[in-house]
């Protein structure tokens, strides 16, 4: 099968080259030249636009920061839909605004061009790996068809329901990612200031009902004070503002979610917006006067 892929970014990389190794013929577009180069050198041949991507393409898949640059890759000059023809199918795997998926499937659907919503979760190290969740929405025939392809890049892959349904399962997702890490990051800022060594707390509690993915993946970037972005908090923070949008559309009460996107606006405010999402424990550093050290508990 020929692909189109369109965003070469920290996920979209990754999850290009996976399809390259997997022996599909992918043309790639972007607007970093260094990540082109680096998709050509894997394999894949570089196109001009997004509509030349489509012109060349059975399947075409996005992997791009928000809403608008969706609307602006499949809507707009150069995009998606002026590189209609028979048998194309979209796949965006951004994470958006549910009605936007919603009103770029319309759109393209009026050129013939059949659409998924199919955001995933996992952050860089499951992009590289190719073991990625992704949840799926959209013409459930659609995604049987292109069932293979997202399974190339992924460890688990569910069909949620109609369009829009991938993302709002990608931003019940997302409030339980940031709260989880937020409620890690308070945890063990308790136990330092406590006197006890959060590393050690961590160890006696990550096997019972408290443990998580999020706690393994995350706390242990803490304790290490490793924030090399796996996610971005910047994008946690769009992630978390179309969490809100939505539940005010459909009148779902979200306070946690709420303060987190609050403390992460602590952490642009402070300049660490590139930072991993891991980084919410600055919020509690900063408030409680300590920096978490795993073995030099606070006295």
């Amino acid at each position: 099968m020929k692909i189109g892929f369109i965003g070469l970014g920290i996920m979209g990389k990754p999850m290009a080259k996976n399809l390259v190794r997997a022996g599909y013929e992918l043309y790639v577009n972007d607007r970093n030249e260094d990540s082109i180069a680096e998709l050509v050198e894997a394999g894949a041949t570089a196109v001009g636009s997004a509509k030349e991507a489509a012109e060349a393409s059975e399947l075409v898949i996005t992997m791009l920061p928000n809403s608008p640059h969706v609307k602006e890759v499949a809507l707009g000059t150069g995009g998606i839909a002026e590189g209609a023809h028979d048998g194309l199918i979209y796949v965006d795997m951004s994470s958006i605004a549910p009605l936007v998926s919603r009103e770029v499937h319309d759109a393209l659907a009026a050129r013939g061009i059949p659409m998924l919503d199919a955001p995933v979760s996992g952050g860089e190290p499951k992009a590289i790996d190719g073991t990625m969740s992704v949840m799926v929405g959209g013409d459930r025939a659609v995604f049987d068809t292109v069932a293979p392809v997202i399974d190339t890049m992924a460890g688990a892959v569910t069909y949620v329901g109609s369009i829009g349904a991938g993302n709002i399962a990608k931003l019940a997702n997302q409030t339980i990612v940031a709260v989880n890490i937020a409620a890690c990051a308070e945890a063990f800022t308790l136990a330092q200031k406590a006197g006890v060594d959060p590393q050690a707390v961590y160890e006696a509690i990550r096997g019972g009902l408290a443990g998580s993915t999020v706690m393994d993946a995350k706390v242990p970037m803490m304790l290490a004070r490793n924030f090399e972005p796996g996610f971005r908090i910047n994008l946690h923070i769009k992630d978390l503002g179309n969490v809100l949008d939505t539940g005010h559309g459909v009148n779902a009460p979200l306070p946690l979610t709420a303060l987190v996107r609050e403390m992460m606006s602590v952490l642009d405010g402070d300049g660490h917006v590139a930072e991993d999402h891991s980084s919410l424990v600055r919020v509690y550093e900063k408030l409680a006067n300590i920096e978490l050290t795993p073995g030099e508990p606070e006295a």
